[in-house]
C-alpha cells in the first residue's frame, strides 16, 4: 500500500485550486513514507499506524461537517482511463436540477477534470496532489471549505486515478464506488482485492463497447461477486446513457435512507 510505496520520497507540492478567485493554496504535507531496506518491522508498522490514525481521525471531522451541512458524499475510485470523469460528468447534467450537487477532483497535473466539469453549471474545485497517488482527509477538509456547501445535497470526489493506495484512505464519505471498465479486464476485481472490498458500489463502464473489446459478463460478474459480495453492482455507458437510469435510481434511494437515517 501507498504507506510504504515511497510515492512521497519527494515532498509533494499539493494545490487546491478555486475557480472563483484563481488563488492556489500550497498544502505543506506531513505524510511521508519511506522505504525501509534493513529488518525493522516495528518501526515499519508504528508508521503506518500513525499516518492512518491521523487520517481516519481527520476523516470522522469531516463526516461531522458534511452531515451538519447535510451533504452527501460520494468518493469514487478507479484506475486511470476508466471513466470517473464522464461518469460525473452525465450524473450532473440529468440529476443536479433536482439533487444539487459539487464536484472535488483530485489529479496529480493539471485542473482539465475541473474545467470540463463546470461546463454542466457545477461547482467543482481542482487538487493537484504533485506525486502523491491518492486524496487524504486533510486536502478534501480544506477543499470543502473552499465550496459554498449551503444548498448543496451531493458532493463527489474523483479520487486520483489509481486501484492500490486510495483503497486504505478514509476521506469522510458516505460512499465508496469503485469503477472499472470492460477495456479492463474480466479479472480486475482478483487483481486489486483490497480495493474492490472496500466498496459499497461497484460500476462497471463502457458497456457500450463491451461486445466490440470481447468483454465476459458472466466471468466478471463471477468475479465481482467472489471479492466484493457486499457490493451493489450497477452497468453503464456515460456516453450512450445506457444503465444511467439505473444508477440515478440507486442514487435518489441512498439520498433518501441517508436522510431519514439522521
Amino acid at each position: 500500500m501507498c504507506q510504504t510505496c515511497g510515492c512521497t520520497l519527494t515532498p509533494p507540492d499539493v494545490q487546491i485550486h478555486a475557480h472563483d478567485t484563481g488563488h492556489v493554496h500550497h498544502h505543506d504535507h506531513e505524510h511521508s513514507h519511506s522505504h525501509h531496506h534493513g529488518p525493522a518491522p516495528e518501526r515499519l508498522l508504528e508508521i503506518t499506524q500513525s499516518i492512518l490514525s491521523k487520517n481516519d481521525r481527520l476523516a470522522e471531522r469531516n463526516r461531522g461537517y458534511f452531515q451538519a451541512k447535510e451533504v452527501y458524499v460520494l468518493n469514487l475510485l478507479s484506475s486511470p482511463g476508466a471513466g470517473k470523469t464522464s461518469f460525473i460528468e452525465r450524473t450532473l447534467r440529468d440529476c443536479q436540477a433536482s439533487h444539487p450537487m459539487a464536484v472535488i477532483v483530485g489529479d496529480l497535473e493539471t485542473d482539465n477534470d475541473a474545467q470540463r466539469l463546470r461546463q454542466t453549471g457545477a461547482k467543482a474545485i481542482q487538487i493537484t496532489t504533485g506525486n502523491l497517488c491518492h486524496l487524504e482527509a486533510e486536502m478534501i477538509s480544506q477543499a470543502a471549505r473552499r465550496l459554498d456547501l449551503e444548498g448543496l445535497e451531493v458532493l463527489f470526489i474523483e479520487n486520483v486515478g489509481n486501484l492500490v493506495c486510495p483503497a486504505a484512505y478514509d476521506l469522510g464519505e458516505n460512499l465508496r464506488l469503485v469503477l472499472f471498465s470492460v477495456t479492463e479486464g474480466e479479472d480486475k476485481p482478483l487483481k486489486y482485492p483490497t480495493m474492490f472490498k472496500s466498496a459499497q458500489v461497484v460500476v462497471i463502464t463502457k458497456i457500450d463497447i463491451a461486445e466490440a473489446v470481447g468483454f465476459d459478463r458472466d466471468m466478471a460478474l463471477k468475479n465481482l461477486q467472489q471479492v466484493a459480495p457486499q457490493a451493489t453492482i450497477l452497468e453503464v455507458s456515460a456516453r450512450s446513457g445506457q444503465g444511467m437510469a439505473t444508477w440515478y435510481h440507486y442514487l435518489t434511494g441512498f439520498i433518501s435512507t441517508a436522510r431519514a437515517s439522521v
